[in-house]
């Protein structure tokens, strides 16, 4: 019941049709009932005056439970929404054209087109958000369709963030000088994004703490050699229980993919660190031999559970030990 501003303004939804099924508070581009009235006290705007100032297309009056039930059993189908028009037949052809996310790279698209710095730490209540003033670390992140909570979280344990395209090389990556490399979520199919599976592999091979969440975390397993697959419904929603291998605890986690890695195709030197209790499919893993890591979810969730902002304590700890181990060298 929360968290649908940030599902229409979430990059790794890109090119799809969302629906949601409480029938109320429903926001995105399939609902049920759109209030004519609306009187939360922190609310800056009406959704359809906001929908309109983004020119997102959105439809009303759709039994989302029913639709539900058709995604679930069928999984995710081609859709079109047309307004001012009620010719089924050509609704229906628009949709059956459509060519579908396999095949499709689109973190290019929703990509930052030149680089950034980001200072901005999480919101605090009472306080609002902050701004990181003496940074620890320096982190270089790949765009390929971040959400600004992770790097908010990111800057709350001391990094300071350069943001890059997601077309960037690891040789401009590598020219900055980073702690470590953190590779974005995003939408889309991962295997058409040749350039970040290049980047990515070199970087691996020079042993810099590495952490990528979803497009990335599939990114990464492209980029070791293994394989990923178009998922029938894929994962959507905030209440996926995944399971930790390394230590037996359960937590609750964000989803949103529509492609997952094929846990038989990972190469020896990778171990799996996270399954989904969902269906069993592979949702983290960690390299034997250099200090990278990866997980498919959304550990930021904002908003959403926080149970894997250890992950984020995880990749600060292996950019510590890096520093630490360097300085023992010299």
């Amino acid at each position: 019941m929360t968290g649908y501003q940030e599902i229409l303004t979430d990059p790794s939804y890109a090119h799809q049709l969302v629906t949601f099924t409480y029938p109320h508070i429903a926001a995105g581009l399939i609902i049920r009932d759109l209030p004519v009235l609306s009187s939360n006290f922190r609310q800056h705007q009406p959704l359809a005056d906001y929908l309109r100032e983004q020119q997102m297309v959105a439809i009303a009056g759709i039994d989302t439970r029913r639709l539900t039930r058709i995604l679930r059993e069928r999984g995710a189908q081609n859709g079109c929404i047309l307004a001012g028009d009620t010719d089924a037949e050509k609704a229906l052809a628009l949709a059956r054209a459509f060519a579908g996310l396999s095949g499709k790279d689109l973190a290019q698209v929703v990509s930052t087109p030149k680089p950034y710095e980001w200072t901005q730490t999480e919101w605090q209540l009472g306080a609002g958000y902050g701004t990181l003033t003496q940074p620890s670390y320096h982190v270089v992140a790949f765009d390929y369709g971040v959400k600004f909570n992770i790097l908010r979280m990111l800057a709350q344990r001391g990094c300071r963030v350069t943001v890059l395209p997601a077309q960037a090389s690891a040789t401009e990556a590598l020219a900055l000088k980073p702690d470590g490399i953190f590779l974005s979520n995003g939408p889309g199919d991962p295997q058409p994004c040749d350039y970040a599976i290049r980047a990515v592999r070199e970087l691996i091979e020079q042993k810099l703490p590495t952490f990528g969440i979803c497009l990335g975390h599939q990114i990464m397993a492209l980029a070791i050699g293994a394989q990923t697959v178009k998922m029938k419904t894929g994962h959507h929603g905030a209440n996926h229980p995944v399971k930790d291998l390394d230590d037996g605890r359960v937590v609750i986690t964000s989803q949103n993919h529509g492609f997952a890695v094929d846990a038989q195709s990972l190469p020896a030197h990778a171990r799996i660190t996270h399954v989904s209790l969902f269906d069993g499919t592979l949702q983290g893993f960690a390299l034997k031999e250099s200090p990278a890591f990866c997980f498919q979810g959304h550990p930021e969730a904002s908003p959403g559970p926080h149970d894997l902002g250890y992950l984020f304590d995880r990749f600060i700890s292996l950019m510590a030990r890096e520093r630490a181990n360097n300085k023992a060298a010299v």
